[in-house]
């Protein structure tokens, strides 16, 4: 699957700009390079030492195209473990085009979505979990995902899966050499020892395979959904939350009609909250719509905020308030649940005193807010912040965020749960052989020592093209 042509591509961001790179990579790339570069010092870059930079003049002939800076990495010491070559040119589109047109009639072609780190996972510079990891990072939008992706691509995953891989390798060995002296009945594999490995491989598996419900969130945004009846305040809440007017707000029941979705970054973490139609019997069929869609959005939600206007409450209405609370935990026991009390500043003492002494009773977690005056909106996104297990981001534990890792690690814990089972029955070798090189498989599947061009094929075209 390997070239070894020139690729080229634009490394930055499309549209004008400041300044703009232009990548090239291949056997070829220096000296396609040089051929139209013009040095303000008379430099042959083929003959220029790698990590150097050169000031001079992309040239078509005689035409001048841009004064550009180009910087030279000879392989394998190179992103992608070949010659590359990236032109810093002004950031004007039409230079951009003009000289990627003028490196493709040089003998370049355009590079494939993913190539320069398709090449990179191909020449061994990252495994495959790494190479993965460039696209999360790229794709980052918050600090938690950030912190994540470089942890991966620094290899913190890859070392933990290739450290498992190699000592259950180890073992699969004796176990081979085993089958090879079946007739002489002889034990090259310490049971004990094996019996401890796995015990401590399936631990690992397990840890990382529940890191996958915090990995997985905190990757795409924590979806909130804010629910009650009409016109408690839902769309007021969401403006404060987001501190801008992104909701339509009136004092007419039943004006948000559909779902508003935005996302907000708190303490690192990307949350996605969802305004969703208020709930209520209702006669109008566009509204109707938009209450099942609501329902439709809690399922979707990781975290549930019930929003209640406070000044309508009296105990009549607590007692109402309690039935609601008990059917959205009844419909919804795994999801947290916060009671979201909204216009404090129309609240009494007492009349505090009398909600907290009514619900908390129910084990409710209760947040006092003013949407409209912005009143308790800080404490509510701790006790956001609350709901998300970030420990595991604070002690720089590996987090697994990607679901075919996910889905690789599912099937490594079965076959490492067979091979227990076939050591505490004395299972014959060659049966656990078996289960092992599944193991083992798995895992290479991870990091990429077991792939084929389907797979590859299906990642990179992901990725962004220059990358």
């Amino acid at each position: 699957m390997l070239n070894n042509d020139s690729i080229v591509a634009l490394a930055t961001a499309s549209g004008a700009g400041a300044i703009a790179i232009i990548r090239i990579s291949g056997q070829d790339a220096i000296s396609i390079a040089n051929s139209v570069f013009k040095s303000v010092k008379g430099k042959d870059l083929t003959k220029q030492k790698t990590h150097t930079l050169h000031l001079g003049h992309i040239v078509d002939g005689a035409k001048t195209l841009d004064q550009a800076l180009v910087s030279i990495f000879k392989g394998p010491n190179s992103y992608t473990g070949e010659n590359t070559v990236e032109i810093s040119c002004h950031g004007s589109t039409y230079i951009q085009q003009q000289i990627i047109q003028l490196l493709l009639r040089k003998g370049c072609r355009m590079a494939d979505a993913g190539e320069f780190t398709l090449r990179a996972f191909l020449n061994g510079k990252l495994d495959l979990s790494q190479a993965e990891a460039v696209a999360d990072l790229i794709a980052s939008d918050n600090e938690a995902s950030h912190q994540i992706a470089m942890q991966q691509m620094r290899g913190g995953f890859s070392n933990e899966i290739a450290k498992l891989r190699e000592e259950l390798l180890n073992f699969a060995s004796l176990i081979e050499l085993e089958l090879d002296f079946a007739e002489e009945d002889v034990e090259f594999a310490d049971r004990t020892q094996f019996n401890e490995l796995i015990n401590r491989i399936e631990f690992v598996l397990k840890r990382l395979i529940d890191s996958f419900a915090v990995g997985n969130v905190i990757k795409n945004g924590i979806p909130v959904a804010i629910v009650g009846e009409p016109n408690v305040g839902k769309s007021t809440l969401l403006n404060a939350l987001l501190n801008e007017e992104r909701a339509i707000v009136s004092d007419i029941a039943g004006t948000t009609r559909d779902t508003i979705e935005d996302e907000l970054v708190i303490g690192g973490i990307g949350f996605r909250f969802i305004d969703t139609a208020g709930i209520r019997e209702t006669k109008d069929v566009v509204e109707s719509i938009g209450i099942k869609k609501t329902f439709e959005k809690i399922e979707q939600a990781q975290v549930i905020l019930y929003l209640v206007d406070s000044y309508e409450l009296s105990v009549v209405s607590l007692e109402a308030l309690k039935i609601e609370i008990e059917k959205v935990k009844n419909q919804f026991p795994l999801k947290p649940l916060l009671i979201v009390i909204n216009k404090l500043d129309l609240l009494s003492e007492e009349k505090i005193k009398l909600i907290k002494t009514q619900l908390t009773t129910h084990n409710t977690q209760l947040q006092f807010i003013s949407a409209k005056n912005k009143v308790g909106i800080d404490e509510l996104k701790n006790q956001l912040l609350s709901f998300v297990n970030t420990g595991a981001l604070r002690n720089n534990e590996t987090i697994v965020t990607n679901t075919r890792h996910y889905d690789s690690l599912l099937k490594a814990l079965e076959e490492i749960q067979k091979v227990k089972y076939g050591l505490e029955t004395n299972l014959s070798s060659d049966l656990m052989a078996l289960d092992i090189k599944e193991a083992l498989y798995q895992f290479g599947m991870i990091t990429g020592q077991v792939t084929n061009d389907e797979l590859l094929g299906n990642i990179f075209a992901n990725f962004c093209i220059g990358k």
